[in-house]
């Protein structure tokens, strides 16, 4: 199996796990537990760990959206106390207020210092303004620079990737971005698809000159666990696009969310299916499933768990499921 990013998304709404040297609280009120921490030891470790095997890490901060596990730790850069949504994804960071900035340019400040990657995620999907709707000194200040919710959430992110650029990465960006600002984002910005089933984004983008990366959730979502490894083979980032504009694809990526795993059966529902897509990112356009294919694909599971990683059968209509009765490896 040939992968060489990992891409980690590293905080998100319902927790703040990365231990942070400046603001330390975020993860003491943000994290699941003590226990369900990263710290800067383990983040390098992690780094240098896939580095020797030829993986690079890239790191997400997703703001302003899927932000609101920041607001336990540090509500002062929240929409508090005026918002009073129990749906966690519906608070998004006050962007308003200068710490807010302080706060976000120190998190991408340290995690330059911990992933030496040359590229970084800055998210921007799912920004639901309905906090800052319910908030009156944001609608205020929104209606004295002239904006929309929709067009502070463009102040915020034009500021955000100015910062990235200057601790000197390439940003990448969920497609929101793309569909919100579109050729107003810097040149360089690489937006990454993910809604599902949509050839004209891909088309628009590379059009424009951008460059993209491919992680269709209908077909390349490791976490929606009815999409079948033929399924997943058989999706092409490019198909429907102009060779010119294939070019412009990156590469794609098979996403794991963690909404419905943890370490009993995370690697169950990665695996076999990752291996399906990567064969498909590293082969020609052309290239499609054949007779040797399910040989491949039930020899590296028997590979793999003889090295005691847990993998999938391969037969099962539904991932990470158990085999339907007792056989080989080879054959389940």
């Amino acid at each position: 199996v040939k992968m060489n990013v990992m891409h980690w998304h590293i905080v998100d709404a319902v927790a703040f796990p990365y231990v942070s040297a400046a603001y330390p609280q975020l993860a003491k009120h943000g994290a699941f537990s003590p226990q369900e921490r990263f710290t800067a030891g383990d983040i390098s470790a992690v780094v240098e760990y896939a580095r020797v095997r030829g993986v690079r890490v890239l790191v997400e901060l997703d703001t302003p959206g899927h932000s609101g596990s920041y607001c336990y730790g540090m509500p002062e850069i929240c929409p508090s106390p005026f918002c009073t949504s129990t749906n966690i994804n519906n608070w998004a960071l006050d962007i308003t207020k200068n710490i807010t900035y302080e706060v976000v340019n120190t998190l991408l400040t340290e995690l330059t210092g911990l992933f030496p990657d040359q590229y970084i995620h800055l998210g921007g999907d799912e920004v639901e303004t309905y906090c800052w709707t319910q908030h009156p000194e944001i609608m205020k200040w929104l209606a004295e620079h002239n904006l929309t919710p929709e067009g502070g959430f463009g102040y915020y992110f034009h500021k955000v990737t100015k910062m990235a650029e200057a601790l000197n990465r390439h940003v990448i960006g969920w497609q929101e971005i793309w569909d919100t600002f579109g050729t107003s984002l810097t040149k360089g910005t690489i937006i990454q698809q993910w809604l599902p089933n949509s050839i004209a984004l891909p088309l628009n983008v590379t059009n424009h000159g951008y460059q993209l990366i491919w992680s269709d959730s209908s077909v390349w979502y490791l976490d929606h666990l009815a999409i079948t490894w033929q399924q997943m083979y058989a999706a092409e980032p490019c198909n429907g696009l102009p060779d010119a504009n294939c070019k412009l694809i990156l590469g794609g990526e098979g996403a794991m969310w963690g909404e419905t795993v943890d370490t009993s059966d995370s690697l169950q529902t990665i695996f076999p299916r990752a291996a399906a897509i990567a064969e498909r990112l590293w082969s020609p356009r052309a290239t499609a499933i054949d007779n040797y294919t399910p040989d491949r694909l039930s020899n590296l599971r028997c590979l793999m768990e003889s090295r005691d990683i847990p993998v999938a059968p391969i037969f099962n209509p539904l991932a990470r499921s158990a085999p339907t009765g007792p056989g080989s490896c080879y054959t389940q």
